[in-house]
């Protein structure tokens, strides 16, 4: 799977969904030109983004200078054809478009969302005594690949304290 990709921008041409040969193929054109913190108005960058199948109705219900947040994959595809040697086709493929306000308020519900709750949370529990470790008794012994009434199978250790073995067989 590859890795998602985000983007903001103002809606600067949008084109109509067009079918590609007999088998249903759809695809949706559009251009945004990029807006945020860290773009310069004196140089705007344009991105272009396809919409394919059924995500084409996604542009349905914006118009060319609406805000919006754009999520998306690319995808890169290389072509050797007519002699003139390989060439790489790149495309942004789109499949959320949202308006750019509800995408903001719902990215810092997500952020919060996912946060761990508070360390301090975990501090306010009441601190308890750990449990008693089972002492082991002096080895007896024995012989070999037998095991006597008051010895531990291998591994284990015995004591006199039977909630360590309480393994709720009757006998």
């Amino acid at each position: 799977m590859s890795k998602s990709y985000e983007m903001q921008g103002v809606i600067h041409s949008m084109g109509a969904t067009t079918a590609y040969g007999n088998n249903g193929f759809t695809k949706r054109e559009f251009v945004i030109k990029v807006t945020g913190p860290d773009e310069n108005p004196s140089w705007p960058n344009y991105a272009a983004f396809e919409l394919v199948k059924d995500k084409c109705a996604l542009l349905d219900q914006y118009q060319v200078g609406q805000e919006v947040q754009i999520q998306f994959n690319i995808n890169g595809r290389l072509w050797a054809g007519n002699g003139q040697g390989e060439r790489c086709f790149t495309s942004l493929q789109a499949w959320r478009v949202a308006p750019a306000q509800a995408a903001q308020a719902n990215q810092g519900f997500d952020e919060h969302f996912n946060q761990a709750p508070p360390q301090a949370q975990f501090d306010q529990r009441p601190q308890q005594a750990a449990p008693a470790q089972p002492q082991p008794v002096a080895a007896q012994p024995q012989h070999a690949g037998m095991q006597t009434a008051n010895q531990a199978p291998m591994g284990q250790t015995f004591s006199s304290d039977n909630s360590a073995w309480d393994d709720d067989i009757p006998f």
